[in-house]
């Protein structure tokens, strides 16, 4: 049958719909007529106190709103709906469709409009005080704001739901409405609380209804600062791994483990005394530029004002540390090449020791005891004793020890024979190494006093060399003698002869006159001698092997020919050598005449060869 055949009006509608505040609200209105009829109005209202008040009614092409608390918010759609706008707590209420059909009668229908808003996130103020065993303590308050309807608060601890008891567990909840409508809740928790609460974590939640569902929001966990008596303390060195050492800063810990901590006094124990160091809360005692008279025992003692006992812990400081090193050499006194020389380092400390020693940063030996026999004058210098203990990286020390050995001098010649030109100026140089350091004098073999006209000049280099230059100018008496060097300290003495030789001069073209230059003599000297030597050789070899193809020589025993030596002059060979080698590397000693040399004859040696 279809609707309204039977003569009656049907109204239609939702038992419930939900709204959210400050949104918009639509309550649908369907309804059936009889067939052939059309609806003669269309009212809306809503209960208030279980009166009926008009919000709006409709006929046919007119709409009519009547109530003021609504006017401005409500409207009726085409489809008979209506309409709440800006939707508050106060529109909260059963609305009531009713439709009239004329002869077919009235029709009326119901919807429960139900408003809701999510509160603000509960916020939680923890006691300022902290809380005491064995006594009801206020532990915090959970307060959320502008919801609707009104929600609920629970109180939680370690995710444990809190329930009130009277007893150990007191929560008080409270409501208030605002102006707008909304709620606001809050609610504290008090309890007894144990040691162990310290930590534990609480948190409060709010309960509420939005759009129908069951929503909640949780606060900020927190912990609870609780008060109770410390039963044990304990007392220790702040790195206890660590080895301390003589000049470290060292940190005493204290602690109780009772809230809050209590007093804490610092002794020093000797000999069965106690020697007050320092009070403090912080349960700290700070020991800077520790020294091994600071070791020994700590103790800490905590009054507890809770429970009114002392209580005493006590801790040993072991200070390590390591003696500066001495040395000790024998022979005591200075030492002659030949000695024998032993240096001994001692030292004690509280670890195992290591020792080592070193001159010129090398080590020569990881002993405690340095031998050297048979000593010479590169022995003397700095010598280096190093001492560590290898337990405690950074603890070492070092010594130094200067070593004199007093040796003879010791020259360093490597010219023999000195070519110069007569009436030219010849400088020679001597240089001496020994300890203590030498005086040098130089002779001729002519005249064992200095010649008129010579020069002298000494430097002393460091405290065990000395150079000397001897300068002349060249005669005759120079060229038919030997110039010689001494050098002498209290040790003994060394000498160096040097013979002159005339230095040949190289002939120019016919009517030319002598070239005199020093570049050219040198090189004439070894260069002429040289060349023909090697063609005269390259010839004859020439010849015996042209001589050997033809089979014009023979190679038996009985053709065997002796090729004999020429000769030797009886006069001495002697060949210039050019050398790069500086002065200093060629051994200190040089001669040389007055003339200028070139810039490719400097440094040049000359050597005497003898058959």
């Amino acid at each position: 049958m279809p609707p309204g055949a039977d003569g009656n009006v049907e109204v239609s509608m939702s038992d419930v719909v939900e709204a959210e505040v400050g949104k918009t609200a639509i309550i649908r209105c369907g309804f059936s007529i009889p067939v052939n009829s059309t609806y003669a109005y269309v009212n809306w209202f809503y209960m208030d106190s279980h009166v009926r008040k008009k919000i709006i009614y409709m006929v046919p092409g007119m709409e009519s709103p009547e109530e003021l608390e609504l006017k401005g918010r409500v409207r009726m759609g085409e489809d008979f709906a209506l309409t709440v706008s800006k939707v508050t707590p106060q529109d909260a209420k059963v609305y009531v469709c009713q439709v009239g059909a004329g002869s077919a009668g009235v029709g009326e229908n119901r919807t429960e409009l139900r408003v809701s808003k999510a509160p603000e996130t509960p916020e939680v103020k923890v006691a300022d005080s902290a809380a005491s065993l064995s006594v009801m303590n206020e532990i915090a308050v959970c307060v959320s704001r502008n919801g609707y309807p009104t929600p609920a608060i629970t109180w939680y601890k370690d995710e444990n739901l809190l329930e009130s008891d009277g007893e150990e567990i007191n929560i008080r909840f409270t409501i208030t409405k605002e102006s707008s409508g909304l709620f606001t809740v809050s609610s504290s928790l008090s309890a007894q609380v144990t040691k162990e609460d310290r930590k534990a974590i609480f948190h409060c939640q709010v309960n509420y209804s939005l759009m129908g569902a069951n929503k909640t929001s949780r606060s900020n966990a927190f912990n609870i600062s609780v008060n109770y008596p410390s039963v044990n303390i304990s007392f220790v060195i702040s790195e206890p791994n660590r080895e301390i050492k003589e000049g470290d800063k060292v940190t005493l810990l204290c602690e109780g483990d009772g809230n809050p901590p209590p007093e804490y006094t610092f002794f020093r124990v000797k000999n069965g005394t106690e020697e007050k160091l320092q009070s403090t809360d912080t349960g700290k005692l700070v020991l800077e530029n520790v020294m091994r008279k600071d070791s020994g025992l700590y103790q800490c003692q905590a009054f507890d004002l809770q429970s009114m006992d002392e209580l005493k812990a006590d801790v040993k400081l072991s200070v390590n540390y390591l003696e500066i090193p001495t040395i000790t050499k024998d022979p005591p006194r200075h030492l002659k090449e030949g000695d024998n020389l032993l240096l001994t380092c001692g030292s004690s400390s509280s670890k195992p020791l290591e020792f080592q020693w070193k001159k010129e940063g090398k080590v020569i030996v990881r002993e405690r005891v340095l031998n050297i026999t048979d000593v010479t004058h590169e022995a003397s210098g700095s010598y280096s004793c190093i001492v560590s203990v290898p337990e405690i990286p950074g603890l070492s020390h070092r010594k130094q020890v200067s070593v004199n050995v007093h040796s003879k001098p010791r020259l360093f010649p490597v010219e023999e024979v000195v070519f110069v030109h007569e009436g030219k100026l010849l400088s020679l140089t001597c240089a001496a190494v020994s300890n203590p350091r030498p005086s040098i004098l130089w002779t001729t073999s002519v005249n064992s006093t200095l010649m008129p006209n010579s020069t002298i000049i000494t430097t002393d280099v460091s405290n065990e060399q000395r150079n000397s230059t001897f300068s002349v100018f060249v005669t005759k008496e120079i060229l038919e003698s030997e110039i010689r060097c001494s050098a002498r300290n209290n040790q003994g003495e060394a000498s160096h002869r040097f013979k002159m030789r005339p230095r040949i001069e190289e002939q120019t073209t016919a009517g030319s006159p002598t070239s005199t230059k020093q570049g050219s003599e040198s090189q004439g000297v070894i260069i002429v001698p040289i060349v023909i030597c090697i063609l005269a050789i390259a010839l004859l070899g020439a010849v015996l092997y042209f001589l050997h193809k033809k089979g014009k020589l023979p190679c038996g025993r009985s053709g065997k020919q002796e090729i004999t030596k020429p000769e030797a002059h009886k006069d001495e060979i002697v060949v210039e050598v050019k050398s790069d080698k500086l002065p200093e590397e060629a051994g200190l000693l040089q001669g040389a005449d007055s003339e200028k040399r070139s810039a490719g004859d400097q440094g040049e040696k000359y050597i005497d060869l003898r058959n």
